[in-house]
């Protein structure tokens, strides 16, 4: 038998990005097979970013969740809607840093960070 070999760094990235934009996804109950092909999507696409720039794999997680968030705008709507504000027009968080290691989704509105991504909690109504 051969011996499995470990995961590259790229890969690794790519994993955990697909799993913490999937926890958020599954969180705020969009986690639908259309949704899901939409972070394989960005996936694929990041795969080859960071074959380009091998110093951006720290960065995967929250390029693949900002993907995900403006596929999604364009097919239906603004997500992940900020829990935070209960008041006043919906809004979506945004994912900061937008180009860095350790992505957030924070509130712009209110000036605070909501959760790492991939942290999001189940979507209250």
């Amino acid at each position: 038998m051969e011996p499995v070999s470990p995961l590259s760094p790229l890969e690794q990235a790519l994993h955990t990005a697909r799993a913490l934009v999937l926890a958020d996804l599954v969180a705020g109950e969009v986690a639908e097979a259309d949704v899901v092909s939409l972070v394989e999507e960005s996936v694929v696409q990041r795969r080859w970013w960071v074959e380009q720039w091998p110093d951006g794999v720290e960065y995967v997680a929250g390029l693949v969740a900002q993907d995900v968030q403006d596929a999604l705008l364009d097919k239906y709507g603004r997500w992940p809607l900020c829990p935070v504000c209960g008041a006043g027009d919906p809004h979506a968080l945004e994912v900061e840093p937008e180009l860095g290691p350790d992505p957030h989704w924070v509130c712009h509105k209110a000036g605070v960070k909501v959760a790492a991504v991939g942290s999001l909690g189940p979507a209250t109504s």
